[in-house]
């Protein structure tokens, strides 16, 4: 089964909101940066939003027999807890990006799986929805390469103050998704 391409596109946009606000804060703690720093760093949270949803994905067709009565509940769980997450992050005070030791091999490393790991939780959902992995996946990495780049030169230019609100809308974009699948495997 494919997903909807507005539900990707969603999903998608959601997922790359806690990129643009980590990317927004990095541009604004960084300065100016170099065109080939902002694609190092581009390149490398998009290219981890293309391995998290097929690593989440693999896992969960390992137990998926065990949970398709409930799969639909377990994509709802798993999208509303990375949303929320979202939303909680989002409302702490006083977290700053470290942004003089990002763009070290080890530093950008760590980095990049720390933004992304939320779309293991979306990889295993689409196990639960018997979704292919492909295509979501490479969506969602492009659109969080743009993203970054994105939030790279905006932050740069406007401050942290979009880092926040980028936050509050991909939390509540995931929770959506979640209450939508729900509804939908429910009526």
């Amino acid at each position: 089964m494919d997903i909807e391409p507005i539900s990707l596109a969603l999903l998608s946009v959601g997922l790359s909101m806690d990129v643009l606000s980590v990317a927004a804060a990095t541009g604004f703690g960084m300065g100016r940066m170099t065109g080939r720093q902002m694609t190092r760093l581009a390149t490398s949270f998009g290219a981890f939003h293309v391995f998290m949803p097929v690593l989440g994905w693999a896992a969960g067709t390992a137990f998926v027999d065990l949970i398709s009565g409930y799969d639909h509940w377990a994509a709802f769980l798993l999208l509303a807890f990375v949303g929320g997450r979202m939303l909680l992050e989002a409302a702490r005070d006083g977290r700053e990006v470290d942004s003089s030791r990002i763009l070290g091999n080890s530093s950008l490393l760590l980095f990049s799986v720390a933004v992304s790991i939320d779309s293991v939780a979306v990889g295993l959902s689409f196990t639960l929805e018997k979704v292919s992995v492909l295509v979501p996946a490479l969506v969602i990495g492009a659109t969080a390469f743009a993203f970054t780049y994105i939030g790279v030169a905006l932050g740069s230019r406007i401050g942290g103050k979009i880092g926040r609100w980028a936050q509050v809308a991909g939390g509540f974009i995931l929770i959506g998704i979640g209450l939508r699948v729900l509804v939908t495997h429910v009526m």
